[in-house]
């Protein structure tokens, strides 16, 4: 159709008649003179309408699932972040009841030695002092400690304070190649040094080539002169391996060190050292071996009633 006058003023007149008819219809409710003709038109239409609705229904279908999904998908994020708290609730607790634990090995080991300790917790571990084998400690200066002091746990020896700050102090560990601590045999007294080997055992040379050791043996510390940089008396660890002999002055033992030093977490620091030393007293009780079971002898007794067999 050209865009002529004649076809402007057609539009214009239907385009009123639409809206007249509207008016007409709206203002007529249910009672409206266009009622029949919507109805016949529906049936006309009706199979259009279901045709369509079936082809655009999947398209509406998939939008509502997207829209499910993604309620679902909150919903689902809500409780995951309920459960995640609830589990960090949980180990939190556990850490606590751990914390509980050491702490309470960490005093018997003090009562046992008798040594005043400082508590503390190991905030910070690695290189980042300059050491391989250090952590840093939540307590300083401010606390009364000072460099040269020795750290234990509930298991045994943990180190000595290096470095001490305000606040803060670093722990060179036992289990560091620069680390030598004085050892003492359990029972036999015999007297070597213990050297860390990162993440290997400790290695210890005894004074005395000819000292009768075996595995299972235990060590603890010497002690220093004035008692710095250790205390006498800590466990420090188990021998796992006797070097041959070899006939040389000294003897090398392989020693399993009591403390997990990559998993420390409260730590003791000797503030006041013990009056006498401790000697093994602070070594907890072997566990028994066990006994073999009991041999069963069944005695059979011929009973007196039994007559023989002619």
């Amino acid at each position: 159709m050209r865009d002529t006058r004649e076809s402007r003023l057609l539009l214009v007149l239907l385009v009123a008649i639409a809206f007249a008819l509207i008016t007409v219809d709206i203002r007529g409710g249910e009672r409206s003179p266009l009622d029949g003709a919507r109805h016949a038109a529906a049936s006309v239409f009706g199979p259009v309408e279901e045709g369509v609705a079936s082809a655009v229904d999947p398209v509406g279908n998939a939008v509502a699932a997207v829209r499910d999904s993604g309620e679902r998908h909150t919903r689902i994020s809500e409780l995951e972040r309920e459960n995640t708290a609830l589990k960090q609730r949980l180990g939190s607790d556990d850490r606590n009841r751990g914390r509980v634990r050491d702490l309470d090995a960490m005093l018997k080991t003090a009562g046992a030695g008798q040594y005043g300790i400082k508590g503390a917790q190991v905030i910070a571990i690695g290189a980042a002092q300059g050491f391989s084998w250090t952590v840093t400690i939540d307590c300083g200066a401010g606390d009364g400690i000072k460099r040269d002091m020795t750290v234990l746990n509930g298991d045994g020896l943990v180190g000595r304070v290096t470095t001490v700050g305000p606040s803060t102090a670093t722990v060179l560990l036992a289990s560091d190649p620069k680390f030598t601590v004085g050892t003492r045999m359990e029972k036999t007294g015999e007297i070597g040094f213990a050297n860390g080997q990162g993440d290997r055992s400790l290695r210890v040379e005894l004074l005395n080539g000819k000292a009768a050791v075996r595995e299972g043996d235990r060590l603890v510390t010497f002690g220093s002169s004035k008692d710095k940089p250790f205390v006498p008396g800590v466990p420090v660890g188990e021998v796992t391996r006797v070097e041959p002999a070899g006939g040389g002055l000294t003897r090398t033992l392989q020693v399993r060190p009591f403390v997990g030093f990559s998993k420390l977490d409260v730590v003791g620091v000797v503030v006041q050292p013990p009056r006498t030393d401790p000697r093994d007293t602070v070594l907890p009780p072997k566990p028994e071996a066990p006994k073999p079971a009991p041999t069963v002898t069944v005695t059979v007794t011929p009973s007196a009633s039994a007559k023989p067999r002619d």
